[in-house]
């Protein structure tokens, strides 16, 4: 069967600026109508990934693609840009305008401008119209900021950290927006986060990145049925085991206790691990927070 092409497709994707790689090797396959999630501490190279999907920087090598058209072509980064929606961490605004003189003023630059969303995301998000850009808190300016974008009418959202600086209940305003829209709308979403618990929340797909390579990215339906915590416990002190079994990630040896992280599910190294003759063995299944400590923190 056929896949669907992909939104964004990125091929051994790099960026070097002087000695410094801030992405090396990327690849990565955006379905449509997904929601996204692109996890990964700060300094990962998330943001600089964006700013080559938008044709805002060129890679250094590697080839970036969205909607099948080359990112860092002239003709297409234009084609890009007409149908993704874009919102950056700074949520650049124009300060001197009323929240309804910018929602208008952005509004006669698309003609697929939604004025139901618009009403909805204005009551929704709490946003005062009369009131100047200046003197929104920081949480405000970025639910203007998402308003702004999800009214568009874009085929693409790309999101770079858009929740920063909203307090829990405005996160989860912004969440279940997000949600509504690709429901709605058909759109896709993909947005740039290091908080863990957003991207479970919300996203179908993920990938964690770590010093701009992608060490996980699939379905995230996939990566909680195939990962598996495989707990072995020992009469005295846990031997220094290996396993031949496909899909071994991590090992761990704390005491009487042998941990192993598989991507491949847990039968293989239960029955290896019967040869060790532990005295009991558990097997559990691992959260996405689990799976990113393991595989990115861990490294450190």
């Amino acid at each position: 069967m056929a896949t669907d092409p992909a939104v964004i497709q990125t091929t051994d994707l790099r960026k070097t600026y002087g000695d410094v790689e801030a992405v090396r090797g990327l690849n990565l396959r955006v379905p449509p109508s997904s929601i996204f999630g692109f996890l990964g501490k700060n300094g990962a190279g998330k943001t600089t990934t964006i700013k080559m999907l938008l044709g805002m920087v060129r890679p250094s090598s590697g080839q970036a693609r969205v909607f099948d058209l080359a990112a860092d072509g002239v003709d297409t980064g234009v084609a890009i840009r007409q149908r993704t929606a874009f919102v950056g961490e700074e949520k650049d605004l124009y300060d001197a305008m009323t929240v309804e003189e910018i929602s208008r003023f952005t509004a006669s630059f698309y003609p697929a401008w939604r004025r139901d969303l618009e009403g909805r995301y204005m009551r929704t998000f709490d946003l005062p119209p009369a009131r100047r850009v200046k003197a929104l808190s920081r949480g405000m300016r970025t639910k203007l900021a998402l308003l702004l974008a999800l009214c568009r009418g874009a085929d693409l959202l790309v999101l770079d950290e858009p929740t920063s600086g909203l307090d829990p209940a405005m996160t989860e305003e912004v969440l279940q927006a997000l949600v509504a829209h690709v429901g709605r709308a058909e759109a896709t979403v993909f947005f740039s986060s290091h908080q863990i618990a957003e991207v479970d929340q919300i996203a179908d797909h993920v990938a964690i990145v770590d010093r701009g390579r992608a060490v996980i990215a699939g379905s995230l339906d996939d990566l909680r049925e195939r990962y598996r915590r495989v707990q072995l416990v020992f009469d005295g002190d846990a031997p220094a085991a290996a396993f031949r079994s496909p899909g071994v990630e991590r090992i761990r040896r704390s005491g009487r206790v042998l941990s192993v992280l598989s991507s491949a599910g847990a039968d293989g190294i239960v029955d290896e691990a019967r040869a060790l003759n532990p005295v009991s063995v558990d097997v559990a299944p691992v959260t996405l927070k689990e799976i990113f400590l393991d595989t990115v923190v861990a490294e450190d």
